[in-house]
């Protein structure tokens, strides 16, 4: 019980340094994982990834890819500078890059390495369109939400080794532990984790797109044309995502606060 009780005071001190501000929200967040140790390995793994796929250059699809993920990031630029956070991208490394694939997809890894297929330009369907899932997908690093996805696992982890430490000597219990402390960690923690996320990057990206001068609602018609794709969808409470009627929802109701963000930065017109 001593060494569960100490594990319990070094987790709980760890959680309380290890955290940093969301410049999006204010919220404080999990930061178990500095971004000096992050990006090097994601701007390694980038690359990698870019070396053993088709990347398309040149094209008007390549460079509208590139043309948008660089409002984008101006966006980001500008609202985090307007709001006290200047030199907060000063370790980024913008990269944006179509790459040749059938898969409906899109990402970006912390530093602001991005990849978008070419399977979900049909989806997209245009410039605006495309903002909204760029806007999405930089959101989702400029929140750290890799870093705090890896913080989750490593308290995930924690709580396995204090939870067996303390059954230590009874296979049985541990074994029944073991299964009920996965799927309830899982299903009543990390995928929750996941979905807030999702949603978080979404509010933020609508914000991005918006100040790029994007019409914000066109992110939920891409979402119904998303909707649309569906096959098979797990329960949400079940999925890492929200539901495509969740985030139409979501979209639809944050969408006049996305342009009044944008006014503030004399955005006035917004491109479908």
């Amino acid at each position: 019980m001593k060494i569960l009780k100490s594990l319990s005071i070094l987790l709980l001190g760890t959680i309380v340094v290890a955290c940093s501000t969301n410049p999006f929200t204010g919220k404080q967040t999990l930061a178990l994982v500095p971004n000096s140790q992050i990006l090097p390995m994601a701007f390694q793994q980038y690359n990698e990834f870019l070396s053993e796929n088709k990347v398309i250059k040149g094209t008007s699809d390549a460079n509208m890819v590139k043309s948008v993920g660089q409002k984008i990031a101006n966006a980001a630029e500008r609202y985090l500078n307007a709001n006290g956070y200047a030199g907060y991208l000063k370790d980024y490394r913008w990269e944006y890059n179509l790459v040749d694939s059938k898969e409906v997809n899109a990402w970006c890894m912390p530093g602001g390495k991005i990849v978008v297929y070419s399977g979900i330009l049909p989806i997209t369907k245009d410039e605006a369109g495309l903002a909204a899932v760029m806007g999405h997908e930089v959101a989702h690093a400029l929140a750290n939400h890799g870093q705090q996805r890896m913080s989750a696992g490593q308290l995930q982890q924690l709580g396995a080794v204090a939870g067996n430490i303390a059954l230590s000597g009874n296979a049985e219990n541990q074994q029944i532990f073991n299964t009920a402390y996965g799927l309830g960690s899982n299903v009543g923690v990390m995928l929750p984790f996941s979905r807030s996320h999702e949603t978080e990057a979404d509010h933020i990206g609508l914000i991005l797109m918006a100040i790029a001068g994007y019409e914000p609602n066109v992110a939920a018609e891409l979402w119904q044309r998303m909707q649309a794709q569906e096959q098979g969808a797990p329960p949400e409470f079940l999925s890492t995502h929200p539901s495509s009627a969740t985030r139409i929802q979501n979209i639809q109701a944050w969408a006049p606060e996305a342009k009044a963000e944008a006014r503030k930065f004399g955005v006035t017109t917004f491109k479908r």
